[in-house]
């Protein structure tokens, strides 16, 4: 458990495991995505923004790996932050593309000499054997270093999962654990907290869920609502409401209660770019609402998996 907040923040785990604090290098590998291109879909994920979620990597000018490394770190200046980094595939689906150019990809971010691993935001749907065996002879080659392999599940939930487009059903999310799991690969969830329609219960049964899936970490992201996304134009039509901010926190806390406390908490809220957020606006405080977080949580003698009772159902693997 992390010092300084109630729950197994990934800050706390980096420094632990290497002495000091790791930051991340948000990369574009310059991929698409099967619910893009046509192969699945073309519009992507209601919610998904042009950028493919990737409005923070570093390839607006520069396209190779090494460049866009060097060109984070440089943005750092002469900051003291430590001699270690992840160099994090974030934009669109980061194993969509042929795996000679995926091993190409991964090799140049692992062969740099200050990354100490490298995670990969994908789909469930984009591992095939290939891609396995790619990742597979990377642990091979680089086995002083790790591999995360981040997979945007949202909700557990059919209909929901349906709305937002997201294309394909839980089995094929519960093969890629499995098949990840067989190669030790850890792996971090994507979980959305105020998908519309669903209600609070819906998203802990989410949570329950990932609870028996063995996971080694997990986000929890408040809906954004983006510009230029369908999503916005169902918020602008008054199809659904964003979240308070109280009852964003008063979720989180629930959720932050009820999960498993082995499972590494990689983000509780996220980041909505200013420029195109549309809502919540109260979003854009994130110091705000993290210090808000850690409040009520301590006056409320809140911490991660205070609410977690680990029954027989919570050590199988899911079926």
């Amino acid at each position: 458990m992390d010092a300084n907040k109630p729950y197994n923040s990934l800050s706390a785990y980096l420094k632990n495991k290497y002495g000091e604090k790791i930051f991340k290098i948000a990369l574009d590998g310059g991929f698409t995505c099967p619910n893009r291109d046509g192969t699945k879909g073309s519009k992507g994920c209601i919610f998904c923004s042009e950028g493919g979620s990737g409005e923070f990597a570093t390839a607006v000018t520069e396209t190779s790996v090494p460049a866009q490394i060097e060109k984070a770190l440089s943005l750092f200046g002469n900051k003291n932050i430590g001699r270690k980094y992840i160099a994090y595939f974030q934009a669109y689906t980061g194993t969509y593309d042929k795996p000679e150019r995926l091993l190409a990809l991964y090799r140049a971010a692992l062969s740099h000499p200050l990354v100490c691993g490298i995670s990969i935001a994908t789909r469930p749907d984009c591992l095939g054997p290939e891609v396995l065996d790619v990742l597979r002879l990377c642990q091979k080659e680089f086995s002083e270093k790790f591999i995360w392999v981040e997979l945007g599940l949202q909700t557990i939930h059919a209909g929901t999962a349906t709305y937002i487009r997201r294309g394909y059903p839980l089995s094929c999310f519960e093969d890629a654990i499995r098949d990840l799991h067989a190669m030790s690969i850890p792996v971090i969830v994507h979980v959305i907290l105020g998908l519309p329609g669903e209600s609070d219960a819906d998203v802990l049964e989410t949570i329950h869920y990932l609870n028996r899936c063995h996971i080694f970490g997990i986000k929890l992201q408040l809906l954004h609502v983006l510009r230029n996304t369908d999503l916005a134009t169902e918020y602008e039509n008054g199809v659904f409401r964003c979240l308070t901010k109280e009852h964003y926190i008063n979720l989180l806390i629930s959720c932050i209660d009820h999960l498993d406390p082995d499972i590494v908490l990689h983000r509780v809220t996220g980041d909505g770019p200013a420029d195109l957020l549309v809502a919540p606006k109260w979003s854009l405080q994130k110091w705000d609402t993290l210090n808000t977080l850690h409040r009520l949580m301590q006056e409320g003698g809140h911490y991660q998996g205070r609410d977690y009772s680990p029954s027989p159902a919570d050590r199988k693997e899911p079926t």
